[in-house]
C-alpha cells in the first residue's frame, strides 16, 4: 500500500504538537488561556522583593509565565496563575493598603463588583467597590472588613485583557 510522504510527514507533525501539548499539561503548564480560574495576588514590599520572591518561588518549581506591568503595578504571573506584585504608594492607597487579593473572572466586573459589596453588606460587613485603581485595566476591586488585608477583584477573562507590556 503506498502511503505519500507528506501525508506521513503531517502525522509525524500532529502527534509532535500532541506529545508536546500533553506533556506540558502534565508538567501543569497550561500553554492556553482555558480555563481562567481567577488568581491569587500577593504583594511584595518593593520591585527588588518581588524580583527575590518570584526567584525563590522558582527554586520550588512556581516559575514565572510571563510579566504584566502597568504604571502602577509590577506583576509576575506564575503558571498556576498566582500573582506576585508591587504596587505603586498611591496605587496602595487606593485600596486601604490591602497587601493582597483573590482575582475572580466576571463578565462585567463593575456589577459583579457591585453585587458582591451588596451581598457582604446585607451579612453586616462593610464592603466598598473601587474602581479604576489601574485606569488601563478593566478591573473594579471590592475593599471589605470581611477579610484582613486582602481586596476582591473582578475582571473579565484573560482573554478580553490587554496583552502583557
Amino acid at each position: 500500500m503506498y502511503v505519500p510522504k507528506w501525508i506521513v510527514a503531517m502525522c509525524g507533525v500532529v502527534f509532535l504538537f500532541l506529545a508536546t501539548f500533553a506533556f506540558l499539561l502534565a508538567a501543569d503548564r497550561n500553554p492556553l488561556p482555558f480555563p481562567d480560574r481567577g488568581s491569587r495576588i500577593f504583594a511584595a514590599s518593593s520591585p527588588a522583593a518581588k524580583d527575590a520572591v518570584v526567584e525563590l518561588l522558582a527554586r520550588h518549581g512556581l516559575n514565572e509565565r510571563f510579566q504584566f506591568n502597568t504604571d502602577g503595578v509590577l506583576r509576575s504571573v506564575l503558571w498556576d496563575g498566582t500573582i506576585i506584585n508591587y504596587s505603586t504608594p498611591e496605587v496602595a492607597q487606593k485600596l486601604r493598603n490591602a497587601t493582597s487579593s483573590i482575582g475572580i473572572v466576571a463578565e462585567d466586573p463593575a456589577s459583579s463588583a457591585s453585587s458582591a459589596a451588596e451581598f457582604l453588606r446585607s451579612r453586616g460587613f462593610t464592603a466598598e467597590v473601587v474602581p479604576d485603581v489601574e485606569p488601563e485595566l478593566p478591573i473594579a476591586f471590592v475593599v471589605t472588613d470581611a477579610m484582613s488585608g486582602t481586596v476582591l477583584n473582578f475582571r473579565r477573562h484573560v482573554i478580553h485583557l490587554p496583552r502583557p507590556k
